[in-house]
């Protein structure tokens, strides 16, 4: 399912198409994907603006004009392809083929841009595990509602983190897969950043906070790892696994960069570690770090 740095690099991919341009039509060629279309889903749509296009976490939103708030989720297998007048563009070096079939194109907006051009943005889901839903009024979704701190930017840091870890006695990898504290890590990108800062998956997560307020070093260095290692994989494109593309078809560079991730029984790559990346299972998932220099 795609992390974070996927969802922002679609996010990225779709803005120069859809932010500003009007909605033309909308085709929902069944009546649900995950869940069910929101009643009057394409009329509620057709004739407005799109504002804004933004992420929350792993969720796109689209800001209407005088509507409300759509609210996309790509699932396992969702992808947008997005259609000119010259045919579908599918710029990068590396291009992997997608489902092009039509009864996996679900959802297709007819966009009218500003200057006259017209485009139309497809939503392809063979899974059907994505899903588009409306938010009404001025509170958060549910399903943005209990969302925690994103990890981007410098609202995360040392001070932070402290705080939404002390007590905890769960995990430190499960504590910062938990979306209530930190909105939008993943597997992946959770054991990029637990190598970065040193720090083992296995730690009980209250002990990174340090005492009397103060913030701990270790929680210091392990906001920076998650900022950096975000931010990072924002910038290659994301991680491109299994059959993951971008808006435009181009696959991330990422993946090459994993400095523990899928790399069991290969020595780490810190300079004078010399020790071995480990695989273990927690919570059901993979777990991969460096049990040397990872404490």
């Amino acid at each position: 399912m795609p992390e974070l740095p996927e969802v922002e690099t679609v996010r990225r991919g779709l803005q120069p198409v859809m932010e500003g341009a009007r909605i033309l039509s909308v085709e929902a060629r069944r009546p649900d994907l995950r869940f069910p279309f929101p009643p009057d889903f394409a009329a509620r749509l057709a004739g407005r603006r799109i504002i804004s296009l933004g992420r929350r976490a792993k969720y796109l939103t689209a800001e209407i004009e005088g509507g409300p708030q759509l609210i996309c989720h790509l699932g396992m297998s969702g992808s947008f392809r997005i259609e000119d007048d010259g045919g579908a563009s599918t710029p990068g070096d590396f291009h992997h083929e997608r489902s092009k079939l039509a009864a996996h194109d679900h959802v297709v907006f007819h966009l009218g841009s500003p200057d006259g051009r017209k485009s139309k943005v497809v939503f392809n889901d063979p899974r059907r595990f994505g899903f588009m839903l409306f938010a009404e009024g001025p509170e958060p979704h549910p399903m943005l509602a209990d969302l925690g701190v994103e990890p981007t930017g410098n609202s995360l840091d040392g001070k932070l983190l402290t705080e939404l870890l002390r007590g905890r006695k769960t995990p430190l990898k499960a504590a910062l897969l938990d979306q209530t504290v930190i909105a939008g890590l993943g597997n992946i990108y959770v054991s990029e950043a637990l190598w970065r800062a040193g720090l083992s998956p296995r730690r009980l997560a209250g002990t990174v906070a340090s005492a009397a307020g103060r913030t701990g070093e270790r929680a210091e260095r392990l906001a920076i790892a998650i900022r950096s290692v975000i931010a990072d994989a924002i910038a290659a494109g994301g991680s491109s696994l299994r059959d993951y593309v971008h808006a435009d078809g181009s696959l991330g560079y990422f993946q090459h960069s994993f400095s523990v991730y899928d790399r069991q029984g290969e020595p780490c790559r810190k300079p004078r570690c010399g020790g071995t990346i480990r695989r273990i299972v927690q919570g059901g998932r993979s777990t991969f770090y460096c049990p040397a220099c990872q404490r």
